[in-house]
């Protein structure tokens, strides 16, 4: 958002739901939805898997603890340089990293 200069309410015009949607994502009071997920990915470039597993809609298979994670950020910008801007990156590690602390319940992983 910051890097295409777009306000959450803008993001949220964007992808099709509302602001109160968009602002819920944000604060972790909500995840997307399956519909959603499927917009983010459109929108962002991404695989709808990734961003589904991303959210928690899919389990890590032979899930057996904290696994190491790559650095999403260089990967995306290798894998996505033209897709991903830096504010999509940056809210998908967000997740990424909300996602381990309440799959994992720690606060500093």
């Amino acid at each position: 958002m910051r890097r295409r200069k777009r306000l959450p309410s803008q993001l949220a015009a964007d992808l099709g739901v509302s602001h109160a949607t968009v602002s819920r994502w944000l604060s972790d009071q909500d995840v997307p939805n399956i519909r959603s997920c499927r917009r983010l990915a459109e929108y962002s470039g991404v695989p709808l898997e990734k961003v589904l597993f991303v959210v928690g809609h899919l389990p890590r298979v032979a899930e057996t603890g904290p696994a190491q994670w790559p650095e999403f950020r260089e990967y995306a910008r290798q894998k996505y340089s033209t897709e991903l801007d830096e504010d999509l990156i940056t809210m998908i590690e967000d997740l990424i990293e909300r996602r381990r602390r309440k799959k994992y319940g720690s606060k500093d992983s």
